[in-house]
């Protein structure tokens, strides 16, 4: 039994700007063919509203993209008001493209404006879209400037076969985003706030011992405890190419030498008692048979040995989950990446992103053997996290 002890611009490509509310079908007083009599217009005009936000996210998300790639938030951050000139010398780009993007990044609220027509990114822009080493809310690297059309014909025929797209499929873009979606995390949170929470953890690493990284994917996590704990011998496991590319490129740029990664799933995890501390990270949702990983997990850790689970934060009950104002961002995930993975074979278990909530990760852990299952809350919006032993 599981014990829980912690609980200028032209042209016109889209709605008239002018209104507050994108052209869509309207109610006619005289009933015809296409008309929606019963229906309360100002309902109509407001759901259609609704929806074009959407397109506006899905635009805008492509010019935080290009913000972050071009460098342009980073050339911004800290230099106070700027032309659309300044950004153009400061960058080496086109200014009249720049010109066009500051604009639409003031209109989505992305950027201040000033009177005078100058334009700057402030302190708390700057902490989300240009600080990438420095700020936990760094969040400009999530945006990978949209998906290619053939992963997106790969995601429709899913829908029919029932069979989905693994994470190597999904493109080499997948690793490198995830990469830098977690590395702020990674490099300020987890070796001094997270790992000291652990019972032991931080002492045996100190001393020389050694961390297994399941779904290592980008190795961001794993270079970040190498780095910490140089005395640690440190192994990432990952089934895709690309992502295990993605980090042993990162590795040598960091100068990490207590580090190697392979190209594994969990299930060819060494089943010896060999680690002090495994980890998996985002990543057991994603996994078709994530019960045969837990056993292995169960097989590879030492008497006394510590597993640390991240996943997403839900409580398994929508009407209680959808007071998460990013719900809807959890559930478009789950379709278009970690469902896909978890059902990528036909004995796939299919928890999707919010499937692994803390009743049923209690109740796995339980079945793969383990006796000890504590609940941490580091006020991560986005995840929980699981302390797990024999």
């Amino acid at each position: 039994m599981v014990t829980e002890a912690d609980s200028d611009r032209g042209g016109d490509s889209g709605p008239d700007t002018d209104q507050p509310v994108p052209p869509g079908p309207e109610r006619r007083s005289t009933p015809g063919a296409g008309d929606t009599p019963d229906i309360d217009p100002d309902q109509l005009k407001l759901f259609s509203f609704q929806v074009w936000t959407y397109k506006m996210g899905e635009v805008v998300s492509v010019l935080i993209h290009l913000g972050d790639r071009l460098g342009i938030y980073k050339a911004m951050s800290g230099a106070g008001p700027m032309t659309s000139h300044d950004v153009a010398e400061a960058t080496g780009l086109h200014e009249r493209f720049v010109r066009e993007w500051l604009f639409g990044q003031a209109a989505a609220r992305l950027l201040d404006r000033h009177s005078d027509g100058t334009f700057e990114l402030n302190p708390v822009q700057s902490a989300v879209l240009a600080e990438e080493e420095t700020s936990l809310a760094f969040s400009a690297g999530a945006f990978r400037g949209g998906l290619d059309e053939s992963l997106v014909d790969a995601l429709a025929e899913s829908f029919r076969t029932g069979v989905g797209v693994t994470y190597e499929q999904q493109g080499p873009k997948a690793a490198a985003g995830m990469a830098r979606m977690t590395a702020p995390f990674s490099r300020l949170a987890l070796t001094d706030r997270i790992l000291p929470a652990l019972d032991g953890v931080t002492e045996k690493l100190r001393d020389g011992g050694s961390v297994a990284d399941i779904g290592c994917g980008g190795g961001v996590a794993l270079c970040a405890i190498a780095k910490a704990f140089p005395a640690s011998h440190c192994v990432g496991y990952d089934p895709s190419p690309s992502a295990i590319e993605v980090a042993r490129e990162y590795a040598a740029s960091e100068g990490v030498t207590n580090v190697e990664f392979r190209v594994a799933g969990a299930e060819h995890l060494e089943e010896t008692d060999e680690f002090d501390l495994v980890l998996t990270f985002d990543c057991l949702h994603d996994m078709p048979r994530p019960d045969l990983a837990m056993k292995t997990v169960h097989a590879a850790l030492k008497p006394g040995g510590t597993w640390l689970i991240k996943d997403i934060r839900s409580s398994g009950d929508f009407e209680s989950d959808l007071r998460n104002p990013m719900l809807a961002l959890f559930y478009g995930f789950s379709v278009l990446s970690c469902l896909q993975s978890s059902m990528s074979t036909h004995d796939g278990h299919g928890l999707g992103t919010l499937g692994l909530h803390p009743e049923k990760a209690r109740e796995m852990v339980s079945e793969a053997g383990f006796t000890s299952f504590r609940i941490h809350d580091f006020d991560d919006n986005a995840n929980l996290y699981y302390e797990v032993r024999h």
